[in-house]
């Protein structure tokens, strides 16, 4: 029985902030196209669009910040992953 071939195609590589934003920005009209076809308003089609763009815009703010962390400071990055769940919490040890 053969056993896996090694295969020499590159794995792909991960989704980077671009990525996702232009997935987002297709969502961003899509879902207002699709709210149109089945019978919303207008303006409740457009407040759908923008409150989407509006989150869209946050999410990539933050992605392009966070990839501008990784690259240039990772040792930075890596101590403020834990950020507010680690504080505070302090382990005590029983007294007898």
């Amino acid at each position: 029985m053969p056993g896996p071939r090694p295969t020499s195609e590159p794995r792909p590589a991960p989704d980077t902030a671009s990525d996702v934003i232009r997935w987002a920005a297709f969502s961003c009209v899509l879902v207002p196209v699709v709210l149109l076809w089945y019978g919303t308003s207008l303006a409740g089609a457009t407040g759908t669009a923008l409150g989407l763009a509006a989150v869209t815009a946050v999410c990539r703010l933050l992605l392009r910040r966070s990839e501008r962390c990784a690259a240039h400071r990772p040792e930075r990055c890596a101590t403020q992953r834990g950020g507010r769940h680690t504080r505070g919490h302090t382990r005590r040890t029983p007294v007898d």
